[in-house]
This record gives structure tokens, C-alpha cells and sequence, in this order.
């Protein structure tokens, strides 16, 4: 189930999955010197908490990129994040490396997350960070790419979040709030679910 608040959700194993939350991303723009608003992390968890309890999820699959850098481990998120971690202890989370945890380094053992390198089997799926790791292993879940989709009529054009669904795969949309997006453009066999607001819309591939 591709879900509005750009998750995707497997009933029959109450499992969640999610792609390139960048935690702390605000923080490590800061520590660089660019005055962004904090805030952003703090939201997303509560973005995260919602989903697991709405759906009654056992597994937490993080595709990916959940921690920005390695100033993004600031106290307030190590606080945030342990506080998140207790509310819901009785789920398992799985987080897949992703480029950008690999350079931030391992998150505190007290976070409770267990750390695996792509593909992470699961099932039919094999799931990945970037698009194309589980080398046609099976049906491939990934993140990385942010993937958007422009829609345009005639006078005007908006660039929206997506779900693409390639020869392979899918690759979810990027769930965290202070994230870009990445234009995909459809190839024939390919479409997407575009994500506007809490509504879904599937596109497909027109020449």
C-alpha cells in the first residue's frame, strides 16, 4: 500500500518502510554555517510515530539515509530519536545503509535499530537504498533518488513526489521534510504513483 504521507505499508506482515528521512539535516546545515530553521526532525518523528501506531506496524524498514551527516547527531535528536525509540519498543526497525549513514557513522546502540548492508532480503523483497543494488534478486525496494514526477498543462507545471515503479522495483518517495526531489521521467513498462497532498494518483507511461 503506497501510502499519502510518502510510506508504503505491507498489511500482511504490518510492516512499514520508508526511504531518506535525513534526520538532522538542519542541524548540519547550521554547524555549516546556514541559518536554517530546527524543528524539522522533531516533526518527522512524530510523522514516523503516527504511521506505526495508525497501522499497527511490527517492522520499521528505513530504506536508507536516515541520519543527514555526523554533526547531525546533536543531543536533541539523540534525545528525540531515544524518546521515539520508547514509545514504540515492541517494533523491530531495520535500518538499510544508505550512502549518507555510512558517512555519518553508526547510530547509538540505545537507538535500537538493527543496521544491515543492501540488499536486506525480506520476503519476496529485497530491500535497498539505491535503485538497482539487489542486481535483480527479486522484486527491489529502494530510496536514494527522491524520485518527483512534473505534471504540466499547457500554461503551467508542478513538480510532485512519486512512487516509481521501474522494470525492477519501486523506489519510494523521500519521507523526510527538509529533503529536494529528483524529476524521473517515465520510460515505457514504467509508471508512478504521484503523491498530491493525501491524495494518489497513478501515472503511466504515454508517449
Amino acid at each position: 500500500m503506497c501510502l499519502p504521507e510518502h510510506a508504503l505499508f505491507w498489511p500482511t506482515e504490518r510492516t512499514l518502510f520508508v526511504a531518506d528521512v535525513h534526520l538532522g539535516k538542519a542541524a548540519s546545515f547550521r554547524a555549516a554555517g546556514v541559518p536554517v530553521p530546527s524543528g524539522h526532525s522533531s516533526f518527522d518523528l512524530v510523522r514516523l510515530s503516527q504511521l506505526l501506531i495508525s497501522h499497527q506496524a511490527t517492522r520499521f524498514v528505513i530504506l536508507g539515509d536516515l541520519v543527514h551527516t555526523e554533526t547531525s547527531y546533536t543531543e536533541a535528536l539523540d534525545h528525540n530519536f531515544r524518546t521515539f525509540r520508547a514509545r514504540h519498543s515492541d517494533v523491530e526497525m531495520v535500518l538499510v545503509r544508505g550512502n549518507h549513514d555510512r558517512h555519518a557513522g553508526e547510530a547509538p546502540p540505545e537507538w535500537g535499530l538493527d543496521a544491515v548492508a543492501e540488499p536486506y532480503a525480506l520476503g519476496p523483497l529485497q530491500c535497498c537504498h539505491e535503485p538497482s543494488a539487489a542486481r535483480g534478486a527479486g522484486f527491489e525496494l529502494a530510496g536514494h533518488l527522491h524520485p518527483a514526477l512534473r505534471l504540466q498543462t499547457a500554461r503551467e507545471a508542478v513538480t510532485l513526489p512519486c512512487f516509481w515503479q521501474h522494470a525492477s522495483g519501486l523506489v519510494l518517495p523521500a519521507f523526510g521534510s527538509l529533503t529536494g526531489k529528483f524529476s524521473v521521467r517515465l520510460k515505457p513498462g514504467e509508471s508512478a504513483v504521484v503523491v498530491a497532498g493525501q491524495q494518489l494518483f497513478r501515472r503511466r507511461y504515454q508517449e
